[in-house]
């Protein structure tokens, strides 16, 4: 199956994808499932990693997981294209070599299959995440407008109703657009109107249009137990209680090996950071000082600035995002968690940014202007010229306005890769920021009869220290080191000074070596010694571990 990422894959066909990938490259990719989602979907992980330096499980890992939200269908399209950049530039790319010979990615190309399927449907229904219906679990649709495709073309665009009351009128430039009437109404002799999602209206009374949320009204990216608030909207019954996002955290925890993690959604065109909840201030600084530094290369490698949700993206302080996804993986796991929001068509139109507060504000005129001409000339069908039909609830009105799916939330299909594809390098420089342990010495004296003192040198070689952040640290979420000795290929072996398998605590990374004034020491270092009774010319095997900077051994043979 040939793919271009450029366009996007139904599921069916995303399977085919990487069941390929998995079979061109067995060295390199295994592809599991992990769950199953509420229409009974399987769930798949990618792993990846150079098998032939160890399982993947003995390495420090990253984790890419996407499109959460059903309509944010970029975010499978920049997954899909990491898992091909990390296969396709092995043995040919040194850094990306080093990085699958040293480091495991975990990449889950597509969290929330059943609301992807149903935006690509031949009819689609756009819905935020889960097909399930919620909180009326009952399916009762209340009174109101039911977004859907109403005149089975395939989109869901805008409705809009002439109406000497309404909000809505041409733009002076271009009449084809609709903008906000103006505080002192509209001028004389202006049509106004009134706008609506396209869907069909249930138990419609002929004057008033109710605009209840959808009955499938969960936000997955809201149910993970960080923070998570039952008056939050979609957050669930409970945190953990969709299958997708219980499986999705069972999966992570179960790899204890994961460093950081990035979460694939759309839009905005920025890396957005924890905390969704707290300023900065309420965080260990050097977990803040951490993030800045990866921002920094991320900024530089994607052209997106990164943000904290809080303190920039947070239109109402009491009101915030909580039981986020990157949220979990900081507060529960100590790691650091992203979420990068593809696609910004205001920039696109403009070269601004757009606002950190337009996910609540929406465009200004002069932008939606802009975009309309954009579109115009590079995204065909981004925005349809209106059209009349005959709605079977409000009789004679007109469809058309912005095809949001191609517009506002995802690029056009022929910008996919080039808006996606920046994001693997991000990806690979995150997974070797991970710590990363190397036996870099061990020897063997003899200080008696068939009596040996055997040392090993273990070091942290990564950026991070071996328990990733402050957080964790304080809070003892990471395991210590451990460090053991072992025959090999002989029987009798003595470790006479104490037990063979030891824990050694955990080692600082390069990262804080700017805070030590030249003076840093060997906090990245620690020396293991046992003494031990076997003959001469036995072989000893010292292993180091640690659930996330990883297994190493090295054996040593008494002479």
């Amino acid at each position: 199956m040939d793919y271009g990422f450029d366009r996007y894959l139904r599921y069916d066909e995303l399977i085919e994808w990487l069941r390929q990938i998995a079979a061109e490259h067995p060295q390199l990719v295994t592809l599991e499932t992990y769950g199953k989602s509420y229409e009974g979907r399987d769930l798949w992980i990618v792993t990846v990693t150079d098998s032939s330096t160890g399982a993947h499980d003995t390495k420090p890992a990253h984790w890419v997981d996407a499109s959460i939200h059903a309509v944010e269908l970029t975010a499978t399209v920049a997954a899909c294209h990491l898992i091909h950049r990390l296969v396709s530039g092995f043995g040919s790319d040194a850094t990306i070599t080093r990085a699958l010979q040293t480091r495991t990615f975990y990449v889950v190309p597509r969290v929330n299959p059943d609301g992807a399927e149903s935006v690509m449907a031949d009819r689609p229904r756009f819905r935020r995440s889960s097909m399930r219906a919620w909180p009326w679990s009952d399916g009762h649709r209340w009174p109101g407008l039911q977004n859907e495709d109403i005149d089975g073309d395939g989109r869901i665009l805008q409705i809009r109703i002439a109406d000497p009351n309404g909000g809505w009128m041409p733009h002076p430039e271009d009449a084809r657009l609709l903008i906000p009437v103006p505080p002192e109404g509209a001028p004389a002799g202006s049509m106004t109107y009134r706008t609506l999602t396209e869907g069909f209206v249930t138990d419609y009374d002929g004057f008033t249009i109710d605009t209840p949320r959808p009955v499938e009204g969960l936000d997955m990216n809201r149910n993970f137990p960080a923070g998570w608030g039952a008056s939050v909207p979609g957050a669930g019954d409970h945190p953990l209680s969709e299958p997708e996002i219980d499986a999705l955290v069972r999966a992570i925890v179960a790899r204890p090996n994961i460093c950081g993690t990035n979460a694939y959604h759309t839009s905005g065109g920025v890396l957005l950071r924890p905390s969704s909840t707290q300023a900065d201030s309420k965080l260990a600084p050097l977990d803040v000082w951490v993030w800045k530094q990866l921002a920094e290369r991320g900024t530089e490698l994607t052209g997106y600035p990164a943000h904290s949700v809080y303190e920039d993206f947070t239109w109402d302080p009491s009101e915030t995002m909580s039981g986020a996804a990157d949220d979990w993986a900081y507060e529960h796991q100590g790691i650091y968690g992203w979420t990068t929001e593809f696609w910004d068509i205001v920039y696109a139109a403009t070269g601004t940014k757009q606002s950190t507060h337009f996910w609540y504000t929406g465009p200004s005129d002069a932008e939606a202007l802009a975009v309309l001409r954009w579109c115009d000339e590079h995204n065909a069908g981004g925005y349809v010229d209106w059209y009349g039909f005959d709605h079977p609830q409000l009789g004679a009105i007109e469809l058309g306005g912005w095809n949001d799916l191609n517009t506002w939330t995802n690029p056009p299909l022929s910008l996919l890769r080039n808006e996606v594809e920046s994001h693997a390098d991000f990806a690979i420089h995150q997974a070797l920021c991970s710590p990363l342990l190397e036996i870099v010495r061990c020897s063997a004296v003899r200080v008696g009869d068939d009596t040996w003192r055997i040392e090993a040198g273990v070091a942290n070689t990564g950026w991070l220290p071996t328990d990733v952040s402050a957080l964790a640290r304080k809070q003892h979420l990471v395991k210590p080191i451990t460090v053991e000795v072992e025959a090999l290929g002989v029987a009798g072996l003595e470790v006479i000074d104490g037990p063979a398998r030891r824990k050694v605590g955990q080692l600082a990374g390069r990262a804080t070596l700017r805070f030590a004034d030249r003076n840093d020491g060997t906090p990245d270092r620690i020396l293991a010694s046992w003494i031990v009774r076997a003959g001469v010319g036995s072989t000893v095997k010292v292993t180091a571990s640690h659930d996330r900077a990883g297994r190493v051994s090295t054996d040593c043979t008494l002479k």
